[in-house]
């Protein structure tokens, strides 16, 4: 609904002018704290004369800094009050003027501003803020077999787009996974990476040390397996604004090795969080 009102352009405010001994004369100074004051017109001054309020115009005029009636008034006349009406000129507010200082209204409080209308930008650089910028996760649930002894997707794969090349990116990598032996293989077991591929760019391994192992450690009927959930977590720095994926490869330590991801449909979980610098 817009604004019902006068203009604000034209908003003022009143003043009581210091107040005047009356004698036998009809032309009077107007004071405001000692120093001369011209109102605009003689529309813009309230004129109490013996509990009367005066007409402009009529029953006096303005002539620069002095009040003139109409008559002469008499030393026992009493001049109640003049309250004189000053425009107040309204300026824009300069750019990185306001502080919390100069904001002098009780009613002003972060209540106040609207949602997202803040920007990073104006926030203190020791303010103490979570500095979180996104969270993306996918859940993954359909298995993934091999054998094979090189590399291969698992399924879980998600991307991000870093707001800041100073950004990092925390890979948090939950697998439910299964490795199974043919045969009494407890020296053997599968391996996982996270490889980072950058929009436009080629696949890398994100570690340093690219992989993570787990070994067989359990023998059922002459059969040795493991079901475990496997979680990697690795801080990476990918040093961009572009589109980055992320994804998880799994292979076989040997060809006598069975590994599955999602076993049984069980859900894997894939999460990126964007850490500002």
């Amino acid at each position: 609904m817009s604004y019902i009102g006068r203009d604000i352009n034209n908003l003022s405010d009143r003043v009581k002018l210091d107040s005047i001994s009356t004698s036998a004369t009809a032309t009077f100074n107007l004071l405001l704290n000692s120093v001369a004051y011209v109102p605009s017109s003689a529309e813009s001054l309230t004129v109490s004369l013996n509990g009367v309020i005066q007409a402009p115009q009529s029953s006096y005029t303005v002539s620069g800094s002095t009040i003139v009636f109409a008559s002469n008034l008499a030393s026992t006349d009493v001049i109640d009050f003049i309250l004189a009406e000053r425009a107040i000129t309204l300026t824009t507010i300069g750019s990185g003027t306001v502080t919390t200082s100069n904001i002098v209204d009780s009613n002003v409080t972060t209540a106040k501003i609207a949602d997202n209308a803040v920007t990073s930008a104006k926030l203190a650089s020791g303010l103490a803020l979570g500095k979180i910028g996104q969270v993306l996760q996918q859940e993954y649930a359909t298995a993934v077999a091999m054998s094979a002894t090189s590399y291969a997707d698992n399924g879980q794969t998600l991307a991000i787009t870093p707001s800041a090349t100073s950004s990092k990116i925390l890979v948090m990598v939950e697998t439910q996974i299964q490795i199974y032996g043919n045969g009494n293989n407890s020296n053997f077991g599968g391996r996982w990476k996270i490889v980072r591929t950058p929009a436009g760019g080629s696949a890398a391994d994100a570690f340093v040390n690219p992989d993570t192992m787990l070994r067989l450690n359990n023998t059922h009927d002459g059969q040795a397996y493991l079901m475990d959930r496997l979680n990697i977590t690795h801080l990476d720095s990918p040093s961009t604004t572009s589109a980055v994926t992320y994804k998880i490869m799994q292979q076989a330590t040997t060809t006598n090795i069975l590994i599955t991801s999602q076993i049984g449909s069980g859900k894997s979980k894939l999460t990126l969080m964007e850490v500002l610098a």
